[in-house]
């Protein structure tokens, strides 16, 4: 029996999954613009598709769920992981010089904004399963290995829908779930759990980095950074682990760079970060765009991100005026 409501009645149906639709293309693609694209090529099959609907084989939201499934298995197979230059290289020398890496398929942060849009579904998604550790991770996994991974472990599907969502067996779920599993584990991914501290002490914590920061105090910056503090830098290769190394890296980027910088907080994936726009004449320029993991013992990773498209994602103004204030040169 398929969806026989008209055109708007089926969009109210549909409609309260496209944020956790949203987010589960993010985790299966590490793109948030990838993400966008396929939930509205999700939503375009499902409408071609609804009077193929039975509701009595499956709920909306798993025929949802095996469109989105299909529409990012489809786009898997053109497009090769997405990792972070930890999972790819070995660490750097902070003082070295930087290297451009040869791929522009880099992990990109998903902005909190995405999710905050106003979709009823939004509150029942589990940020700490967006966090970029674990979306890192999940680029060492097959597709399939992902797809069953995310699904039963992040979305709790039993293994008959899962099976039905991956248009497969309960058997082969399993077994791709114990592989995946397996992977998470050997690349080492945190599990922050009870012991992360709440979303008020991250930002907290990033706050007085962001103060730091602005003052050109690299004591003070190391003061907030855990003994194995690691940050990396995408499109750039080059990453590096420990406080004294990030200390050293940041007087360069100070001597290198100059001092006059204004920050703007941001959010993504559930953590804290800031936009960070450089003195450039008479204004401001965004340089990079910087999220943190937080632990209870400090801020233990920067991610730090540059392109367009990144940049473009969160709506940021390219740059600033001399008072750091208003946006100038439109947004990206």
């Amino acid at each position: 029996m398929g969806v026989t409501a008209g055109e708007e009645g089926f969009d109210r149906l549909v409609e309260p999954f496209r944020t956790e639709l949203l987010a589960y293309c993010y985790r299966m693609l590490g793109s948030a613009h990838d993400a966008e694209d396929l939930v509205q090529d999700t939503y375009l099959r499902a409408w071609r598709a609804r009077e193929q609907y039975d509701d009595t084989r499956s709920s909306l939201r798993t025929w949802l769920y095996r469109i989105a499934t299909n529409a990012c298995l489809t786009a898997l197979e053109a497009r090769g992981r997405r990792p972070l230059p930890s999972g790819l290289v070995a660490a750097s020398d902070p003082l070295g010089p930087l290297v451009q890496g040869e791929s522009a398929a880099w992990l990109q942060p998903l902005p909190d904004s995405l999710l905050d849009a106003g979709d009823p579904a939004g509150a029942v998604i589990d940020r700490s399963t967006l966090r970029l550790a674990f979306a890192a991770a999940l680029q060492h996994l097959s597709a399939r290995q992902r797809g069953a991974l995310i699904l039963r472990d992040v979305l709790r599907f039993s293994a008959s829908e899962a099976a039905e969502i991956l248009g497969t067996t309960a058997a082969s779920v399993n077994s791709s779930l114990q592989r995946a599993r397996t992977r998470v584990k050997e690349v080492g991914v945190r599990q922050e759990g009870l012991s992360e501290p709440s979303a008020a002490e991250q930002r907290a914590w990033v706050e007085r980095y962001m103060k730091a920061f602005e003052h050109a105090d690299v004591e003070g910056l190391k003061r907030l950074l855990t003994e194995d503090v690691l940050m990396e830098m995408p499109p750039v290769l080059n990453w590096f682990v420990g406080r004294g190394n990030y200390g050293l890296f940041m007087e360069w980027v100070f001597g290198a760079l100059g001092t006059d910088w204004r920050l703007k907080a941001v959010a993504a994936n559930g953590q804290p970060g800031f936009a960070a726009y450089q003195r450039v004449g008479g204004g401001y320029r965004l340089h990079t765009l910087q999220i943190f993991t937080v632990t209870a013992e400090g801020i233990s990773r920067n991610s730090v991100f540059q392109g367009s498209e990144v940049f473009a994602s969160f709506g940021l103004a390219t740059g600033l005026d001399d008072q750091g204030l208003t946006g100038v040169g439109g947004r990206m």
